[in-house]
């Protein structure tokens, strides 16, 4: 039996160690490639084909939701499975739009986690109920799209970090920005949710749903 191959892109090595060992302990699959950062896995990406690839949101350098429209751009018909542990409020839909086949927080067990693996490794999708009552509200409130669904893959990555409780530096560093193309996108979105101090992008986040309890 041939074992779809799988690429696993995540920068805890923890992580990657254990998927290693819940996959290859499989008949029918096995992880052939590791990424640690967003540029490796674009390099490893265009190398060769792969089964399909589990990707962390939280990458070094990359906006994770970036990622999928690039690694799509390349191999339009590689099956992605998105396994964080950002919750499904925050990033399921936008994941799922960018070009992902499945979401999956990093809450769930193996059991669950190689059902996701086989649905999407076959060419399904894999949602949560969650997640599905997500993309029902979604299409139902299309045409009253609430504040932060207004925001660019950036911009909302840069929300989420500042109502996590990040300075500007710290959110520069990890995207390796500078701090003036931060507070240029902090300013947008400031804009854009019609909000002018910081402190009301926190109280539009607990109202939403939006804080991530679990940070990566």
């Amino acid at each position: 039996m041939n074992k779809t191959e799988v690429l696993v892109a995540d920068d805890h090595a923890i992580i990657r160690n254990g998927l290693r060992n819940i996959l290859n302990d499989t008949d029918d699959l096995v992880v052939a490639g590791e990424a640690a950062n967003g540029n490796v896995l674009l390099d490893m990406i265009r190398s060769r084909d792969w089964g399909m690839l589990i990707l962390d949101l939280s990458m070094p350098g990359r906006n994770g939701l970036d990622l999928i429209k690039l690694v799509k751009a390349e191999r339009p018909h590689l099956p992605i499975l998105i396994f964080t542990m950002h919750q499904e409020e925050q990033y399921a839909v936008r994941a799922l739009r960018a070009g992902a086949a499945g979401y999956l927080t990093k809450e769930y067990d193996g059991d669950f986690l190689l059902s996701a693996v086989r649905k999407v490794a076959r060419g399904g999708v894999y949602v949560s109920t969650k997640v599905a009552e997500l993309l029902a509200a979604d299409v139902s409130r299309a045409h009253v799209a609430p504040a932060h669904t207004l925001l660019s893959n950036r911009e909302f990555e840069i929300f989420s970090r500042i109502v996590a409780g990040q300075s500007l530096t710290e959110i520069a560093n990890d995207l390796a920005l500078s701090i003036k193309t931060v507070s240029t996108h902090k300013s947008h979105l400031m804009e854009k949710m019609g909000v002018s101090h910081q402190v009301d992008l926190v109280r539009y986040a607990v109202q939403h749903g939006l804080l991530d309890h679990n940070p990566d």
